[in-house]
């Protein structure tokens, strides 16, 4: 036996609205934090800068692997203070493809820079190329972040929206 409820349409709609501007606000702030505030970018850049810097050292091996522990070290701790800034957090789910490809994409395009600088400086002194190496990449590693986390956090707005458009059918 079905007992059916009379719903009131704008009822219904106001609880709709309700809801959704606070989700808008997540993806207002979202969107904010990844367009907003170079800081965490332009620290990033400056600590592979000097990583890099550091490289044309000519260290010994034990030298090499202290430095990119620190390197490591020091980005976790640069992430890390970044996440607890943030005041919002999105659930796994919340991560499309893009998040990854642009990942990936950051990866490729930050490590081919360093090769193909490495290989162009070669004929310079190691100091001098490796500080036009550092250089570079953290230029490039600066342009790209930018757009690509932009890119990669538009489509969550719209996912929001798909999902809300699909719930209301049933």
């Amino acid at each position: 036996m079905a007992v059916s409820t009379p719903v009131d349409a704008e009822q219904a709609w106001r609880d709709l609205q309700r809801i959704r501007v606070p989700q808008e606000r997540v993806y207002d702030e979202v969107e904010r934090s990844a367009s907003g505030g170079p800081g965490a970018t332009y620290s990033t850049a400056a600590i592979m800068w000097v990583f890099l810097v550091g490289m044309g050292l000519e260290l010994p091996t034990w030298g090499v692997w202290l430095a990119l522990a620190g390197y490591v070290a020091v980005l976790g701790l640069l992430a890390r203070v970044h996440h607890r800034r943030s005041r919002v957090q999105l659930h796994h789910s919340r991560f499309t493809w893009r998040s990854f490809a642009v990942f990936v994409a950051a990866a490729v395009v930050t490590g081919g820079t360093i090769l193909l600088s490495g290989h162009l400086v070669e004929p310079l002194e190691p100091m001098t190329g490796s500080l036009v190496r550092a250089t570079v990449t953290a230029a490039v590693f600066v342009l790209f972040v930018g757009p690509a986390n932009r890119w990669a956090t538009g489509s969550l707005r719209g996912r929001g929206e798909r999902a809300v458009g699909e719930g209301a059918g049933r």
